[in-house]
C-alpha cells in the first residue's frame, strides 16, 4: 500500500515511540524462576502465560518450557494457563525453583481465552460473556478448506457461503455473525485489528451493500485457534464489534508440519489440490513460527437446464425462443450457463515471531504475511439472440456465431504486518504496537467485446481496480488493584480507499458487456483518520461474583464522534457453574466504500437486462436528492446465560441476546422510471443525463431487532472400553432479524413515491441466512485409528418476491453430513479422508410462479439470493500430515 506524506509522518511517530519504549528498563523485585511441562507427557509447554493477579505482571515460558517472572513480592499467587489445559492457581512461598505440571483440559469450559476483556485472560467458565474457542485439531475436525467454511461448520451462529455469477463476490464468500452482515463482526489477530476487504458485496447475494474481512486471506497452517466472542463489543475493540468478535491467534510453537492434499465432487468437477508447511525457529530467546501454502480449485457446473428461455421470451414475445425452438437452444439447453464455484489459486506467507526479554518482563513481537489469489468467475451467457453479433472476434475462423460467456477474471492482494512491545513497568502492563494492512482487487473482464466498438472492440478488457488499507497506532495499559484490573488506552487509525479507472474501451458506449469498466468519474482516493480511548474495569467482588464495565470514545474526521459502554457480570453457583450478563451499547461507522463507492454495473431486473448506476453518498446529484450524509449505527446489546460442567469431561452453555441496530447503513434497491411517459421527475432526469435505467444508493434507513438463542453441550474423552474414546459436540443457533417500523425515502425519491428498499431487499436481511444452525458431531478414537461424524442442520430461508406474496418461496430444511476418517501411519504422519455432504443433498429447486426473472429464465437451479448452504453436492478429499 502507497503512504501519502500525511501517512508517512503518523508512521514515523509510532516507530520512535515504540524504539522509546523498548529502552525501558524492568523493576527490580523477588524473581521466580520455574518450568512448565504436559503433565500426561512430561513435554516442555513453549508459550505458557504465567501472571501475579495482585500486580499483573506476567510472562511466558521459553523453548524450554522455562520462566523468569519478577513479583511484588513473597508468598505471593501466580495464574498459569495454557490453551487446552486447565487453568492452575499456585500459591508460592519461596524463589525456589518452580516445577509445575498442567492437566489437559477435557472440558471446553477449561479452555483459556484472551479474548473479551482487557485485563488478564480468563476461561471459558470464568468469561462474563458467550465465547467459543477452537483450536487448530478442532478446525480440521471440520472437513472444510478454509478458515471461513471450518468456522461455519463448527459456530452455529456463524453463516458463510460461497456465491456465483456475483462479479469479485464470489471469489469473497460474505460471511458474518448472528445474521448481522458482513459488516458487523470484528476481526482481529493475535488481538489486533484486521484490515477489511476493498469490496463491497453490491450483487444479490446475502450482505449486499456491505464490506467484510477477507477470511479467505488467512491460511490454515498458521492457525493455533479461533476464539469467537459471541456478544456486542464495540466498548472494548471499537467499529464493527456490534454482533461479536473473531480473535485469529497465530501458531507460535517450534514443531514442524507438512500437509497435501486433494479432492474432487462427485459429479467430477470442482478438483482441489493444497500443500502447506509450517515450522518455528528458535530465534534469541525468542521463536519464529512461518507458514508457507498453495490452494487450487477448479469450477464447479450446477446451471439449470430449461430447454427455453422464458427471460427473454417474455422481452422479445418470441414464443420460438420462449418454447425452445430456438436452434441454438436445442443445442445447449442450459443456455451456455457456468453457475457453481469460481476457480483460483491461492498463494500464502505468514510469520509470527515473540522474543522476551529483560527476565521475562518485557517481549518484542511481530507478525504478518501476505496472500495472493487469481481466480475466475463466470457472468451470464450472451446467447446468440441476446448479442447477436461479435464480428468474429471470439468465433474461430470457419464457424458460425455462438454467442459467448464473459469471464470476471480477479487478482486480490492482502497484506498485514503487526510490530509491537509488552513491557512491565511497576506492575503497570504496557502494550505498544503498530499495525498496517491492505487489500486490493483488480478486475479483467474477459472473452466479451463492447459491441460500440464493433469491429475493432478488445476481447479482454482491464475494468479498473479498488484497493483499501489502513494503518493504526495501539497503546494499552492494564494494571491489578487487588481483585480489580483496571485497563485503558488508544487507538490512532488512518483509512485509505482507492478506485482506479479502467480502459477507456472497458467503459464507453455502454461499456463491456457483462461489466463496464470503472469510469474516471468514478476514480478516487479518500482518506479518514479516527482516534479512540477507551477504560474497562473488571473487578473481582467475591472469589464468585466479577463485575466488569467498559466505556470508549471514538471520533471520525468525516462523521464526527460517538460514544459506546459496556457492562457485563458473572456470578458462579459453584466450582462447576455460573451466571453471566452483559449489557452495551455499540456503533458501526460506515465504511469508505461505502461513503465513496459509485460504478455502472449490467444486470437483470424486472424481465430486461440493463446498466444500473451506483451513486456515492458525497455526489451533488445524490445531495441535490435531498440524501442526507451517512452517520454511523448504533446498537443496543444485551445478552443474559448459563455455564455449567456436570462432568468434569461434560459442560453445557446457553445464552440468550437481543441486539437492536439504529440507523443502519443500507444499499438501496433499483429506483428507475416511474412508467408515467408524459413527464419527467427529477429523478428520471439523473437517469437520462447519465445514460442509466436506475440508480442505487447508499443510506442510513433501516432499523432492526434480532433476537436469539446459542446452546453448546460438550461431551469430551468418554471412554469406550479400554482403548478407545468419543468426544460429542451439539451445539444451536436459534436466530430472528425483524425490521423495526417503516423505510423511509429520502428528500425528493421520497416526495416522488419510490421504494428504496422492496419486499425482496428485506428478505436479505430478514431470511437469507438460516433462522436456525444445529451442529452434532462425534469423535471416535481407536487407535491408531479416528472416526468423525458431523451433522449439520440448515434451518429454511425464505425469498420474497419484489412485489407479490404470493411468489415468494421458502427453501425447506436440510441436514448435511461430513465423514473424515483417520490413520496414524506413525507418530509424526497421518492420513485422512473426507467426505463433505455424504448423502449429496441439495437445496430445493427455485419455483418461479411465473415470474422468469426469479431463475433468470431457468438458468438458475438452485437458490442463490437467499443461500443455506450452496449446491456442490459431495466432495472427496484425501490428506495427509506430517510432523517433524
Amino acid at each position: 500500500m502507497n503512504l501519502s506524506i500525511s501517512n508517512r509522518k503518523f508512521f514515523s511517530i509510532c516507530v520512535a515511540t515504540l524504539i522509546f519504549c523498548l529502552g525501558a528498563h524492568a523493576q527490580s523485585g523477588t524473581t521466580i524462576t520455574g518450568s512448565i511441562v504436559d503433565q500426561e507427557t512430561g513435554v516442555p509447554l513453549i508459550g505458557a502465560t504465567i501472571i501475579e493477579p495482585s500486580s499483573g505482571r506476567g510472562t511466558v515460558t521459553d523453548l524450554n518450557g522455562e520462566f523468569a517472572l519478577n513479583v511484588s513480592s513473597l508468598p505471593t499467587r501466580l495464574e498459569i494457563s495454557y490453551t487446552g489445559f486447565v487453568l492452575q492457581n499456585l500459591d508460592v512461598t519461596s524463589a525456589d525453583n518452580l516445577e509445575v505440571s498442567l492437566a489437559q483440559s477435557f472440558s471446553r469450559l477449561d479452555e483459556v481465552v484472551v479474548v473479551g476483556t482487557r485485563g488478564k485472560p480468563r476461561t471459558i467458565l470464568d468469561s462474563a460473556v458467550p465465547i467459543d474457542n477452537i483450536n487448530s485439531a478442532d478446525l480440521q475436525l471440520s472437513g472444510q478448506a478454509s478458515v471461513d467454511q471450518m468456522i461455519n461448520y463448527r459456530v452455529p451462529s456463524y453463516n458463510s457461503t460461497n456465491q456465483t455469477i456475483s462479479d469479485a463476490t464470489a471469489h469473497f464468500d460474505p460471511s458474518e455473525l448472528r445474521n448481522l452482515g458482513p459488516s458487523r463482526t470484528l476481526v482481529l489477530v493475535n488481538g489486533k485489528r484486521k484490515n477489511q476487504s476493498a469490496l463491497v458485496y453490491v450483487n444479490d447475494t446475502p450482505g449486499k451493500g456491505e464490506v467484510g474481512t477477507d477470511m479467505k486471506s488467512i491460511p490454515v497452517e498458521a492457525i493455533e485457534r479461533v476464539e469467537v466472542l459471541r456478544d456486542g463489543a464495540a466498548a472494548q475493540y471499537g467499529s464493527d464489534a456490534i454482533a461479536g468478535v473473531i480473535n485469529i491467534v497465530l501458531k507460535e510453537r517450534l514443531i514442524g508440519e507438512i500437509t497435501a492434499g486433494a479432492g474432487i465432487t462427485t459429479a467430477g468437477d470442482g478438483l482441489t489440490y493444497e500443500a502447506g508447511i509450517n515450522k518455528g525457529f528458535s530465534v534469541g530467546k525468542g521463536i519464529l513460527n512461518l507458514t508457507a501454502s498453495y490452494y487450487h480449485q477448479d469450477l464447479t457446473n450446477r446451471a439449470g437446464e430449461p430447454g427455453g428461455d422464458g427471460l427473454f421470451g417474455v422481452i422479445f414475445g418470441d414464443e420460438a425462443i420462449l418454447n425452445g425452438t430456438h436452434p441454438w437452444i436445442q443445442e445447449n439447453p442450459d443456455l451456455g450457463m457456468t453457475i457453481g464455484q469460481p476457480e483460483y489459486d491461492k498463494i500464502s506467507g505468514f510469520a509470527n515471531f515473540e522474543n522476551p526479554y529483560a527476565n521475562g518482563a518485557g517481549e518484542f513481537y511481530a507478525f504478518g504475511g501476505y496472500t495472493y489469489r487469481d481466480g475466475k468467475s463466470f457472468a451470464l451467457y450472451r446467447a446468440p439472440y441476446w448479442i447477436t453479433d461479435d464480428a468474429g472476434l471470439l468465433t474461430p475462423d470457419g464457424e458460425t456465431y455462438q454467442g459467448f460467456q464473459p469471464t470476471f477474471e480477479t487478482t486480490i492482494g492482502d497484506l498485514s504486518f503487526t510490530v509491537g512491545n509488552r513491557y512491565n513497568v511497576n506492575g503497570w502492563n504496557t502494550d505498544l504496537s503498530l499495525s498496517t494492512g491492505s487489500n486490493s482487487v483488480s478486475y479483467i473482464i474477459g472473452n466479451t467485446i463492447n459491441p460500440a466498438l464493433l469491429p475493432n472492440s478488445p476481447t479482454e478488457f482491464d475494468a479498473g481496480a479498488y484497493s483499501f488499507g489502513n494503518i493504526l497506532g495501539n497503546l494499552d495499559f492494564s494494571k491489578a488493584f487487588g481483585s480489580a484490573v483496571l485497563s485503558f488506552g488508544s487507538e490512532i487509525r488512518r483509512e485509505r480507499f482507492v478506485v482506479e479507472a479502467g480502459q477507456e474501451e472497458s467503459y464507453v458506449d455502454g461499456g463491456a458487456q457483462s461489466f463496464p469498466g470503472l469510469q474516471p468519474g468514478n476514480a478516487l482516493d479518500e482518506t479518514r483518520s479516527n482516534v479512540g480511548v477507551y477504560a474497562g474495569l473488571d473487578y473481582d467482588i467475591t472469589e464468585d461474583f466479577l463485575l466488569g464495565g467498559a466505556f470508549r470514545y471514538e471520533n471520525y474526521s468525516d462523521f464526527g464522534g460517538n460514544f459506546s459502554w459496556k457492562v457485563n457480570g458473572r456470578y458462579k453457583l459453584s466450582e462447576n457453574g455460573a451466571i453471566r450478563a452483559s449489557a452495551s451499547t455499540g456503533f458501526r461507522a460506515p465504511s469508505l466504500h461505502q461513503i465513496y463507492l459509485s460504478n455502472v454495473q449490467t444486470l437483470v431486473s424486472g424481465g430486461t437486462v440493463s446498466n444500473q448506476g451506483t451513486f456515492n453518498n458525497v455526489d451533488p446529484v445524490i445531495k441535490a436528492l435531498g440524501v442526507p450524509s451517512l452517520d454511523a449505527e448504533t446498537s443496543l446489546n444485551f445478552t443474559a446465560g448459563l455455564t455449567y460442567k456436570l462432568l468434569n469431561n461434560l459442560s453445557f452453555t446457553a445464552d440468550y441476546y437481543n441486539i437492536a441496530v439504529d440507523n443502519r447503513v443500507l444499499f438501496t434497491g433499483e429506483i428507475g422510471f416511474d412508467g408515467d411517459d408524459t413527464s419527467v421527475n427529477p429523478v428520471e432526469q439523473i437517469l437520462i443525463d447519465n445514460s442509466v435505467t436506475s440508480i442505487k444508493f447508499f443510506v442510513n434507513a433501516l432499523d432492526t431487532r434480532t433476537s436469539g438463542v446459542d446452546l453448546v453441550l460438550d461431551y469430551r474423552d468418554v471412554a469406550l472400553g479400554s482403548s478407545a474414546s468419543l468426544d460429542l459436540i451439539l451445539s444451536a443457533n436459534f436466530n430472528q432479524t425483524n425490521i423495526d417500523g417503516t423505510i423511509e425515502a429520502p428528500g425528493v425519491i421520497g416526495a416522488e413515491g419510490y421504494n428504496i428498499f422492496n419486499r425482496k431487499e428485506q428478505s436479505r436481511i430478514t431470511s437469507a441466512r438460516p433462522n436456525q444452525k444445529v451442529l452434532v458431531g462425534a469423535n471416535v478414537k481407536f487407535g491408531k485409528f479416528r472416526i468423525a461424524l458431523n451433522n449439520t442442520y440448515f434451518g429454511s430461508v425464505t425469498w420474497q418476491h419484489a412485489t407479490d406474496p404470493d411468489k415468494d418461496q421458502t427453501f425447506t430444511p436440510r441436514v448435511l453430513t461430513d465423514v473424515i476418517a483417520g490413520y496414524a501411519l506413525s507418530s509424526n504422519a497421518d492420513v485422512n479422508l473426507v467426505i463433505n455432504n455424504i448423502f449429496n443433498v441439495y437445496p430445493d429447486e427455485i419455483d418461479t410462479g411465473g415470474d422468469f426473472v426469479t431463475d433468470l429464465g431457468g438458468r438458475f437451479r438452485y437458490p442463490w439470493e437467499v443461500n443455506q448452504f450452496g449446491f456442490m453436492g459431495t466432495i472427496v478429499k484425501v490428506r495427509g500430515s506430517y510432523k517433524f
